[in-house]
């Protein structure tokens, strides 16, 4: 079972909330469900400070991303595109997606409901999602003129394939949870209720491990990914090289130590 938040902050409007669990889960809400969660800039420009913030907080050791009501995020509020859309996008400091994958923080997205085009995108930086059974994935750019600027062009087909991911694109094609399991687009399904509990309790699991390694885990996958097998497999040897270079005998010790006491834990179960 999840833990319970042990406190929280909010947004000047309540519109993004954050709880922080004393597991070191921080739960991170989008909270307007009356327009499905749809965003308007000051939310992404709130959503990126606080990505940012979590990820320089060393309280914090995992984020979950979570919408209130039926979606976990409608997309951009169309009734403000002008607003964001002639923002300053090379603002990085605003950008949530740039806040979000600079993150070292392991972040679990928990999608009930709708996904649509910039939710979507958002769910597509996660580094794992858990989707309700309702969950429907859904590009809609095609359909409203609206240029892809998070990454949703490049990474879906990258996940999915290019056929699946042109077909979902171009057609604006709804991809249910049944079937984003099935192609590797989350990682498990589970009952809509459960969506939250679930993404937490899969933080929590991640941070019964050690920090720092799950820390150094997440960056070498995630900057490999962008590098063809070999190069991304002389990254892994250079940062192997270099974590084992700077432990020192106290380190090494203290790992043959846990090794040895998690070995003997398990032997006492058999």
């Amino acid at each position: 079972m999840a833990s319970p938040p042990s406190s929280s902050s909010s947004s000047p409007e309540n519109l993004i909330l954050v709880d922080y669990h004393p597991s070191g889960v921080s739960v991170v809400t989008i909270n307007r469900p009356g327009s499905l969660n749809s965003l308007t800039r000051p939310m992404l420009v709130d959503l990126a400070r606080i990505f940012k913030s979590l990820d320089g907080d060393p309280a914090v050791g995992a984020v979950v991303i979570f919408g209130r009501g039926r979606a976990f995020c409608s997309g951009i509020d169309l009734t403000t595109a002008e607003d964001v859309f002639k923002g300053d996008v090379k603002d990085q400091e605003s950008d949530l997606v740039v806040q979000m994958e600079r993150c070292r923080k392991p972040i679990i997205g928990a999608v009930a409901g709708f996904a649509v085009t910039a939710g979507f995108e958002i769910a597509l930086a996660c580094d794992i999602i858990v989707a309700g059974r309702d969950a429907k994935f859904i590009d809609t750019h095609s359909k409203f003129g609206i240029f892809p600027s998070w990454g949703l062009s490049q990474k879906l087909a990258r996940v999915i394939g290019p056929n699946r991911a042109r077909q979902a694109s171009l057609s604006c094609m709804p991809i249910t949870a049944e079937m984003a399991e099935k192609w590797g687009l989350v990682n498990q399904v589970v009952d809509s209720p459960h969506v939250l509990n679930t993404a937490i309790e899969v933080a929590e699991n991640i941070l019964r491990n050690n920090r720092d390694m799950v820390l150094r885990y997440k960056s070498v996958i995630n900057d490999g990914l962008k590098l063809d097998l070999n190069n991304a497999l002389k990254l892994e040897k250079e940062r192997a090289h270099k974590y084992y270079d700077g432990m020192t005998k106290e380190q090494f010790a203290q790992m043959q130590k846990f090794i040895s006491a998690r070995g003997a834990k398990s032997a006492s179960k058999l």
